[in-house]
């Protein structure tokens, strides 16, 4: 099985320029959205329709929405409004990702020049990283690269 190339991106703190200059350098074929709320106000350029507008005109890239490799409500919520703990956050995901048998449901779905797309700056913090170690703990074939 060859490798695939998995790159991760969050898009706070970062301009618009800087941001998609950043996924075309990197070579992204195409941009997987695993935020749960694509359409919040707060993703000023990354808003769903408007990103997927900006990617294919700027840089030729296509874009997917997969909720499935977002945490649910509850996991979220108790993380972002209640500022949950970190740790908790982490085991819950997981645990949701290997109970929604993402590396059965995504299998020849991630293709290599994907990028996972989600808000937060740092990957160490943000499950984006949690689902490319996931895969490729499930899979044996990703080399993910974070894009900063």
């Amino acid at each position: 099985m060859s490798k695939i190339k998995l790159f991760t991106i969050g898009f706070t703190k970062k301009s618009a320029e800087k941001f998609f200059t950043t996924l075309n350098q990197a070579g992204v074929k195409r941009v997987v959205d695993v935020r749960l709320n694509n359409v919040s106000q707060l993703a000023a350029f990354a808003k769903r329709d408007d990103l997927c507008y900006f990617l294919k005109t700027i840089c030729n890239i296509d874009y997917i929405h997969i909720p499935k490799l977002a945490p649910n409500k509850d996991i979220l919520d108790e993380y972002k409004k209640n500022k949950g703990d970190w740790s908790v956050y982490e085991k819950q995901f997981l645990s949701l990702m290997s109970e929604r048998k993402i590396e059965k449901n995504m299998s020849g779905n991630l293709k290599h020049g994907d990028c996972l797309l989600c808000s937060e700056h740092d990957p160490l913090q943000c499950h984006r990283r949690l689902v490319a170690e996931y895969l490729n703990e499930k899979w044996r074939n990703i080399e993910i690269m974070h894009l900063m």
